[in-house]
């Protein structure tokens, strides 16, 4: 069978880019949607498909495979906190903060945003979280606030004492928290997603723009900027910052998280130190996003966190800072002293990366890879390189292989 116009039409449907997941994932939904439907006809499928509205949701539903958990990259709902209680709370006492999730799958991401606030200190008048997602099936589990142990990754379930009731199902998340997320469906490839005056102080839209084709990631940064405040607060994917920089967006250098703002139209931009030429690299003015200090998962804290120990967290804080010259620096002199390291190397891509210098930021990538076949961070970066590239098989591959990782149970 050929599966090619079901690949565009769920393009057009929902900016699905079937280059980014298995080469038989389509083939796998629409053939089970034709069992479950007594349609043994391709073509009568087909037709189905176009003028039926409910069996195009459930072929969706068919390709959406919810993939969360409680407190996911930790990092980004620390700085989240410490942005609530340290400006947030003293620049607006008398207006509720408005946040977004999109896509919130089944509602962990939300969820999570809902505690954090509430950890920071801010009672439920003070914030509102929207949460939009296509898949019904999800926002049916995401309303019921039931959850099992495969939401709970995170290594501190310190939370999970607080906010859950044990159920036999599993867990049941506390009405004090659900009532403070509004759920809805929505196609976020929809220019009029969310029309009128919705402005968000902080926006969650992590790991979907990789599997969207360049048509459809436009039209979702379109959406965004129309949605976050001027002085809002972007939450995006480690994997897709690469995406948002030749847009209207900007580092917002915030350390341990991948966080944007608005860029601020008719100021000059800032100069930044350059990689010196005996590193053997080009020379960027280009800002590193903020990325992660650690891929273990933390705490929310409301404190400066204490120095580093590791000596790559160190070169992390300080490419952080956009600190790029002696970031890459001691990363070299790390892998002079120690011999090489995935991490090291994978650091080095990201520097490499945020300059522009794609060639330079592969090689470190697939080194990084060589060593550690399962840096699901490298793995995810190399494939929006190589798909900014134009290269969407090899880029379709590496999320396949991420995928798998992320899939699998964690020890």
């Amino acid at each position: 069978m050929n599966f090619i116009a079901f690949e565009l039409f769920l393009q057009q449907a929902m900016g699905l880019d079937s280059a980014s997941l298995s080469p038989t994932a389509v083939a796998r939904a629409v053939q089970g949607r034709m069992q479950a439907s007594g349609t043994p006809d391709v073509e009568i499928y087909g037709y189905l498909l176009r003028t039926s509205e409910s069996e195009l949701q459930e072929l969706i539903e068919a390709m959406v495979v919810p993939e969360t958990w409680f407190f996911r990259d930790r990092e980004a709902f620390t700085t989240l906190g410490r942005l609530a209680f340290e400006e947030w709370s003293s620049v607006r006492p008398g207006n509720a903060l408005r946040l977004l999730s999109l896509p919130c799958s089944t509602g962990e991401e939300p969820y999570s945003m809902a505690m954090t606030l509430f950890d920071a200190g801010l009672s439920s008048q003070r914030f509102r979280v929207d949460a939009i997602d296509i898949s019904r099936r999800a926002l049916a589990q995401a309303r019921s606030g039931v959850y099992g142990k495969n939401s709970f990754r995170a290594a501190n379930l310190e939370f999970r004492n607080r906010y859950f009731e044990a159920d036999p199902a599993g867990w049941h998340l506390v009405k004090q928290v659900r009532q403070q997320v509004h759920f809805e469906q929505g196609n976020l490839v929809d220019a009029n997603l969310l029309p009128g005056l919705h402005l968000y102080d902080a926006i969650f839209c992590r790991n979907v723009l990789i599997y969207f084709d360049r048509k459809a990631q436009a039209q979702v940064i379109d959406t965004l900027d129309r949605l976050l405040r001027p002085e809002g607060i972007l939450f995006m994917g480690p994997s897709e910052t690469s995406l948002l920089l030749p847009h209207r967006f900007v580092p917002a250098r915030l350390s341990h998280a991948f966080a944007f703002r608005k860029a601020k139209i008719g100021l000059p931009k800032t100069r930044d130190k350059t990689i010196p030429k005996s590193s053997g690299r080009r020379r960027t003015t280009q800002k590193l996003p903020s990325v992660l200090a650690s891929t273990k998962p933390r705490s929310v804290t409301l404190t400066p966190p204490s120095p580093p120990a590791d000596p790559l967290d160190e070169v992390l804080r300080l490419a952080d800072l956009g600190h790029l010259s002696e970031a890459a620096t001691r990363c070299e002199a790390h892998l002079q002293r120690q011999g090489p390291s995935a991490r090291a190397y994978y650091l080095l891509g990201l520097i490499s990366d945020a300059g522009r210098q794609q060639k330079e930021a592969a090689a470190f990538y697939k080194k990084a890879l060589y060593l550690d076949p399962r840096n699901e961070e490298a793995l995810t970066h190399l494939a929006s390189l190589l798909k900014s590239q134009g290269d969407t098989a090899g880029a379709g591959l590496l999320l396949h292989r991420a995928q798998r990782l992320t899939r699998q149970p964690k020890a």
